[in-house]
């Protein structure tokens, strides 16, 4: 049987380009538009929590798909990059965001070309299962550089 879950933000115009979101689970950040939009730079902006909210949501299910697979992971650390279409009409839509992860495994006594081969797993699998990377429309490439120690 199928659920839902509700989660919240709430956001307030402080004035000029310049807004306050609080979260439902509590932080609470400043955020304008981008400085290319009459935005300020510095501060969190919509197009940066949108790129983020892919990054870290696959991180997390890859955390995840690692217990699964039984991986010893050492360190993830990804860049993110998601490049906007800005249309003749002005509209705006994000059509890839990019993934960049450098990951290093343990291997311990296992042949790294098996290691690597559930890495390479784990990682289809957290995006698979990736709430936000599911949830938009934009393309959603992982393009890994995968260590085996």
């Amino acid at each position: 049987m199928s659920r839902t879950t509700m989660y919240h933000t709430t956001v307030r115009w402080t004035g000029e380009h310049w807004g306050k979101v609080t979260m439902g689970n509590g932080p609470e950040m400043p955020f304008s538009a981008p400085p290319d939009a009459q935005g300020h730079s510095g501060v969190l902006t919509p197009e940066d929590a949108f790129v983020a909210a892919v990054n870290t949501c696959v991180m997390l299910m890859f955390i995840w798909a690692c217990e699964r697979f039984r991986l010893q992971l050492k360190s993830y650390n990804c860049r993110a990059e998601g490049t906007k279409l800005i249309e003749l009409d002005r509209t705006e839509m994000f059509t890839q965001v990019k993934l960049a992860p450098v990951i290093h495994v343990e291997a311990g006594n296992e042949d790294h070309a098996i290691v690597e081969d559930r890495t390479k797993k784990a990682l289809a699998a957290a995006q698979k299962f990736s709430l936000v990377a599911n949830s938009v429309k934009s393309e959603i490439t992982i393009e890994p550089q995968i260590n085996i120690e």
